[in-house]
């Protein structure tokens, strides 16, 4: 009987389903492997169990990873499949991210039970969020909205709206699509007014690096549009020594035998923004000197003093 391939995964619906997906994948790919034989294996992160704070008060990006990561290392599970923007820029020794499906679409959407769109919010109405990033960008329009941090999966977000917790929220629109409830988004937001989180919208799968067999597995699966665009955006966010403690956005795209990108810093207010728009050839290589050099020059231009004030703005906005 064919050896089992265990995928580990969170449990939420979005993670179950892109693990699912690349399951699939993996089955249509190998003419040796059946529904039997690719397992689906949950593992709960401390990310999943806190829920009434913010992830920065208990560590971060890696709240959503580590318990899988562990699995992976003790050779429990033989693959880990993970949203990237969720991934920290530096992964634990023997891994990799060795694959990158193809991109969903990675704008944000705006969701209310009440109002048709972002801007009919009503002047000092209540905006649902915890990402900094979101909030950093919505106060940059809106400086009037009260901003409260809400947390959850899709669903508990949606329930969180129906009974008034916020007047609004955003979710990643790629999120809703995979779950197939992009219905339920009220109004799509453009990428020139809220840029996307580093790697929004790809999927990625993670494996030991010494694990040849598993990467062969994989290889037809992998995405290399994808790979350039998250390969630059994650060069940016490392650069700036970025997590969900920074809000930052950046975006890059294939344009023929170019890659351009679009990056962003700001601040926790929206108040003050350094921008950056710059161009690379299309390889691995050129699209990670992209990334360090548009966050070197972004660091440069910002001044340590910003990042000293950003990070008092943090910890009043999370005592």
């Amino acid at each position: 009987m064919q050896h089992s391939i265990k995928i580990g995964t969170r449990g939420s619906p979005l993670a179950l389903a892109q693990a699912n997906d690349v399951k699939a994948r993996l089955i249509a790919a190998h003419d040796d492997l059946d529904d039997a034989s690719v397992e689906i294996v949950v593992i709960k992160t401390t990310g999943d169990r806190i829920l009434d704070r913010h992830l920065m008060n208990a560590g971060g990006k890696g709240l959503f990873t580590k318990e899988i990561e562990d699995a992976l290392m003790a050779r429990e599970i033989d693959c880990a499949v993970h949203s990237s923007k969720d991934m920290p820029t530096s992964l634990p020794d023997g891994l990799i991210l060795s694959t990158f499906l193809e991109r969903e679409d990675p704008r944000d959407v705006f969701m209310s039970a009440k109002y048709a769109s972002f801007a009919d919010l009503p002047e000092g109405a209540t905006l649902g969020t915890a990402s900094l990033r979101r909030r950093a960008m919505a106060l940059r329009v809106r400086p009037d909205l009260k901003v409260v941090t809400f947390r959850g999966n899709v669903q508990t977000r949606m329930r969180k709206l129906a009974d008034g917790e916020a007047d609004g929220t955003f979710l990643a629109l790629a999120g809703l699509n995979r779950l197939g409830m992009s219905d339920a988004a009220t109004e799509v937001l453009s990428l020139a007014d809220f840029l996307p989180a580093p790697a929004q919208g790809a999927v990625t799968v993670e494996i030991r690096e010494e694990d040849a067999a598993m990467a062969a597995r994989l290889a037809p699966l992998h995405c290399a549009k994808t790979a350039l665009a998250v390969t630059a955006e994650r060069s940016f966010l490392s650069a700036l020594d970025g997590s969900c403690r920074t809000p930052i956005a950046a975006y890059a795209k294939l344009e023929g035998d170019t890659l351009a990108m679009h990056a962003m810093l700001l601040s926790l207010d929206g108040k003050t923004v350094f921008d950056q728009k710059a161009t690379c050839a299309a390889t691995l290589d050129a699209a990670a000197i992209l990334g360090q050099d548009m966050g070197t020059a972004i660091r440069r231009d910002a001044g340590e003093a910003f990042f000293e004030d950003l990070a008092s703005a943090i910890e009043a906005e999370i005592a």
